[in-house]
Order: structure tokens, then C-alpha cells, then sequence
């Protein structure tokens, strides 16, 4: 072996390989952490939306939710003396807002790190796992002597996921100006046919739902016959939620597919059976509408059974 090549770290290697095979794509990860920053929000009873706008307090508060919160989705064991325990080795779990800022306490010195980052402005996230040897970290110079990753340990990560994709805050996508109109409407049904308005083709989360519409009840605000789909209508524009028979119309038109949790609306009118991209909708063939579109009413989007409606699409 060349003395320039390093040693297989095989504990590093069988601590990844089992988040690998917990959670192949990521997709349990992105949602804890989607989940995570929007109980730091807190939208539903705050209104607010934006990392800027919590306290200090609840931004330290921010790590420790993502480790217990990735701990109850993945049923990790406790660790002996760091965070977790995953396939018999314990491992500390890191998170921070700023890439590469982990803050290493000198209990996980020489130990396995869980290294976790967000952007939920970019709607990306990473995720990877480090040995935190001395010589991988900045001496700490605050009070708690906690160490972050210098240049020879940000090489070292083993990483499982780089800018994975995070279920996206439409409301950080939008204009501020925009955001704020809609939040100074004051019915919160309103408001959130407005979001709807503004955010046509756009992916639009439970969370971001629950902070516009600031009611305990906030998904049946969607739904016909009284939620934003009955007004919506008139307007050309239907709500695609995350149920398969929505998915495929919204994959047929080659919109934005709803993910577990988020809403699409997409503004139609009507099309012949030849034209690319179309679905059919109650009976008639539709396409995405242009700016140059007149709008016509929209048509009512399939009946769904009670078995489509419990089975929601990966």
C-alpha cells in the first residue's frame, strides 16, 4: 500500500453503507429535514417562513431537532456516550446552516460525526460522515472547546448525499412583496387562494399551506366545495394534490409533480387530443395555459375513491 493512500476506515464504511441502505435516495432524510425547519417556523400559529426570522435560541434549538427527529425516523439506538449508535458504532450527529461549520465537541474527538446542511433558500441539502481526528480540526477557541472541520477534514467527509434536493419553501421563491401581500389578506382562505394564484406550476408544501393559512383545519382549505378549488375553478386553475390519479394527470401535462404533502396548481384550457402534453380531464383533452390564454373555467378534477385517496404517491 502507498504511504500516500489511507487507511480503510472500516467502521466509517459500515456506518454508511447502513444509511445507504436505510434510506437509498434520500428521500426519508429530505423529509425530516423539511419537517424539522418547518416546526422551527412554526407557520400555522407564527406566520413566519424564513430562517431570519427566528431567535437565536430556537436556531441553536435547530440541531438538536434534526437529531432527534432523524433518530425516530431511522430507529437508531442511543449511543453509549455520543448521539447514536448504527451498526455498533457511535457516532455524534452535526447540523449546521452554514456548510462546513459543524461544531465538534471534544467528546466526539476521534470519533465518527453524522454531518448534516441545509439551504432551504437554494432547496438543497448534504449530508455525510467524518472521523474527527485532531489533526482533521481547528483548535476550538470558545469556551466549550468545541473544534470545527479544518481544510484536511473537510477532505476526509465520506459523503452520502451533496445538494440532495429539499421538498422547496415556495414562499423564499417568491418576491418578498408578493409574500407580503398574501400575508396581509385577512382571511386566511383568502390567502391562500392567493398563493395558489401566485405560484402557478410551482411546488406548494404542507408547510407552506399551514403557514398561509394560519387554521387549524388547513387542508381542507384546498379542497372543492368550499376550499380554494371551488373559486379557483372560475379562474381556469385546478390544484393537483399528491394523490397517483393527480400525479399522472400533472406528468401528463408536464407540470410539476406533487410530492407526499404539496399542492400544484396549474392554470388549463382547453386542447385537442394532438397537441403535446395534454390530459384528459372530465371527459376533455387540456393543456397548460400561456400568459396569452383567455381564461376559461377549469375542469373538475376526477372524483377520487377512498382507497386513492389513502394511498398517497412516493
Amino acid at each position: 500500500m502507498s504511504l500516500l493512500t489511507p487507511p480503510v476506515d472500516g467502521e466509517l464504511e459500515a456506518v454508511c453503507a447502513e444509511i445507504r441502505r436505510l434510506d437509498p435516495n434520500g428521500e426519508g432524510i429530505a423529509k425530516v429535514l423539511r419537517k424539522t425547519l418547518d416546526q422551527l417556523y412554526d407557520g400555522q400559529r407564527t406566520g413566519r417562513y424564513r430562517w431570519d426570522q427566528l431567535f437565536k435560541t430556537e436556531k441553536t434549538h435547530c440541531g438538536t431537532l434534526v437529531e432527534i427527529n432523524l433518530q425516530r425516523e431511522f430507529k437508531f439506538q442511543d449511543g453509549t456516550k455520543l448521539d447514536y449508535q448504527i451498526v455498533g458504532a457511535d457516532l455524534d450527529c452535526k447540523y449546521s446552516q452554514t456548510l462546513y461549520s459543524w461544531m465538534i465537541p471534544p467528546e466526539a474527538h476521534g470519533h465518527l460525526c453524522l454531518v448534516v446542511w441545509a439551504d432551504d433558500q437554494k432547496s438543497i441539502w448534504s449530508m455525510g460522515v467524518v472521523r474527527a481526528d485532531p489533526d482533521r480540526l481547528n483548535s476550538g477557541s470558545n469556551r466549550d472547546n468545541k473544534a470545527t472541520l479544518n481544510p484536511a477534514g473537510r477532505a476526509a467527509i465520506s459523503w452520502l448525499f451533496r445538494d440532495a434536493p429539499l421538498s422547496p419553501n415556495v414562499l423564499l421563491h417568491l418576491d418578498r412583496a408578493i409574500v407580503d401581500q398574501i400575508m396581509s389578506i385577512r382571511s386566511g382562505t383568502e390567502r391562500l387562494n392567493e398563493l395558489f394564484r401566485q405560484t402557478l406550476g410551482m411546488r406548494v408544501s404542507r408547510g407552506v399551506i399551514a403557514t398561509v393559512a394560519q387554521q387549524v383545519d388547513y387542508m381542507r382549505r384546498i379542497r372543492q366545495n368550499g376550499g380554494a378549488r371551488t373559486p379557483l375553478q372560475s379562474e381556469g386553475i385546478v390544484v393537483l394534490g399528491q394523490y397517483i390519479p393527480h400525479r399522472a394527470i400533472a406528468r401528463a401535462l408536464g407540470a410539476a409533480e406533487p410530492g407526499p404533502g404539496e399542492s400544484v396548481p396549474i392554470r388549463l384550457v382547453s386542447a385537442s387530443a394532438q397537441e403535446p402534453t395534454t390530459a384528459e380531464i372530465d371527459g376533455q383533452f387540456w393543456r397548460i395555459a400561456t400568459t396569452e390564454d383567455s381564461v376559461v373555467p377549469a375542469p373538475k378534477l376526477p372524483k377520487l375513491t377512498h382507497r386513492e385517496r389513502s394511498v398517497v404517491a412516493d
